[in-house]
């Protein structure tokens, strides 16, 4: 079929306008009472939301609220509107992956399917993106101003980008598609983080389409997928504020310089830094290397919308949460330190005795200079009462009832000191009555139940639908 590059972008507009059409019609005609409206007042005016702040989200919104002219009882309309063309755009992103994945499995790459290829090809990705446009989950955040639409399209171009890459990866600058993939992967941060999810997906293809495929190949890029998902999120991310708060310190408490002077010196130093080591790879023609210095470069401009936070909130608007007019409030800000904390790897059980705690403290501005200031206080627990992997660790009542019913909890005995100085039995769940727990209540309450009641009752549910 000669025409089928044609066809396949022809069709995958139809659908993106069949998408808009039905988000566009069935959006919601205000604001929703939850997260939307503050998303909606935070864009309109670009004032500070909570944590983490989604700012690229906010600058898109800004912008429909434009089209609402003087008449504010549009600016939710417009935004929900974002939201369902951000949809729309996840939708076309989505046939034209599947038309790709498609055609892989039926002709080889430098191939043209015959006509009854082509119809099964874009059959398969009109079925599949219209099955998705018409799905629950998702036709649900595409009619109201939240920024999972937006995040989702980000996710779907991404991935779209690398199908893109896989397709010309042999040719002369087809490593454009790579560099594209960081930057979107940039922006999509001050969006929201589903993006990052899609690295292990690039990696691997990547891997298949330039080296031979062997076991300890797959191992190696399952690493390195791991490896660059962590980088992004706790070096890039919570690391060049870090740094940059650092070098702050040091020059306006050490140094005697004005505020912001540290901020500056470190963006003018990283961005130095970068463009040397884009010229030496360049000069030295390693190739893989430099993509992965512009890569690195791209994603730090992508990630930069976060610096609007920071201006908005030394303009003081009416709603400025956790006010991140400064490096070391923004770094407080992105990590959500407002949330409390949960141990995930490791930690205490729900009853383990606080056995001492410290203060974290963070600096504030203060006559010229950055001095500290309580932040939180951080608890120490016993160390016989902590875990690998802690699913039962929250002090709450109500928690520990369920903790103990679904774990079956029984414990162990361990003899402390309590606060009255008095020797005290208390029982610490093992770690087996842990695991209990978690696969009992976490894994087959919350999540297996819903599934074996949709898979017994299909034949009376779905027949509704």
């Amino acid at each position: 079929m000669k025409n089928y590059k044609q066809v396949n972008i022809y069709l995958g507009w139809f659908i993106f306008l069949i998408a808009a059409t039905v988000y566009l019609l069935t959006m919601e005609s205000s604001a929703s009472f939850w997260d939307c409206s503050e998303r909606i007042t935070a864009a309109y005016k670009l004032e500070v939301p909570h944590p983490p702040g989604a700012p690229f989200f906010m600058l898109m919104g800004r912008f429909f609220t434009l089209f609402a002219g003087d008449n504010v009882e549009y600016v939710s309309v417009m935004m929900n509107s974002m939201s369902a063309l951000a949809s729309a755009f996840t939708i076309l992103f989505l046939f034209w992956s599947i038309t790709h994945l498609a055609r892989r499995l039926v002709v080889k790459i430098d191939e043209e399917p015959n006509f009854g290829q082509a119809l099964a090809i874009l059959g398969s990705g009109a079925i599949g993106a219209l099955a998705y446009t018409f799905t629950d989950s998702f036709w649900f955040i595409s009619v109201e101003a939240e920024a999972y639409a937006t995040s989702s399209m980000f996710t779907a171009l991404v991935f779209w980008a690398i199908l893109k890459w896989e397709n010309v990866a042999d040719k002369p600058h087809a490593n454009r598609w790579l560099v594209l993939i960081t930057f979107v992967m940039g922006l999509s941060i001050g969006v929201h983080l589903l993006n990052l999810l899609t690295i292990p997906a690039i990696v691997f293809v990547y891997y298949f389409r330039k080296y031979k495929v062997t076991t300890w190949g797959i191992v190696g890029a399952s690493g390195a997928a791991i490896a660059l998902l962590g980088a992004v999120m706790y070096v890039i991310i919570p690391g060049i504020i870090s740094l940059a708060a650092k070098f702050e310190l040091l020059f306006v408490n050490a140094f005697k310089l004005p505020y912001n002077s540290g901020v500056i010196f470190f963006i003018v130093l990283a961005f130095s830094l970068l463009a040397f080591g884009l010229w030496y790879t360049t000069k030295k023609q390693r190739v893989l290397l430099h993509t992965l210095i512009l890569g690195v470069a791209v994603i730090s401009i992508g990630y930069s919308s976060y610096t609007m936070l920071v201006i908005r909130a030394q303009a003081n608007p009416p709603m400025n949460q956790n006010s991140p007019s400064n490096v070391f409030a923004l770094l407080h800000y992105l990590n959500r330190e407002q949330y409390g904390d949960r141990p995930l790897v490791t930690g205490p059980y729900y009853n383990a005795p606080v056995v001492d705690s410290k203060d974290k403290q963070t600096y504030i501005r203060k006559n010229g200079r950055y001095e500290k200031t309580y932040l939180k206080t951080v608890y120490i627990h016993d160390e016989r009462f902590k875990t690998f992997f802690p699913r039962m660790w929250s002090w709450r009542d109500n928690h520990i009832q369920e903790y103990k019913k679904w774990g079956k909890v029984n414990g162990r005995p361990v003899r402390i000191q309590n606060s009255m100085g008095e020797t005290e039995v208390l029982r610490v769940p093992t770690f087996g009555e842990n695991l209990r727990f978690f696969f009992s209540y976490q894994i087959g309450h919350m999540y297996w139940r819903p599934t074996k009641f949709h898979i017994k009752y299909r034949q009376y549910i779905w027949p509704i639908w």
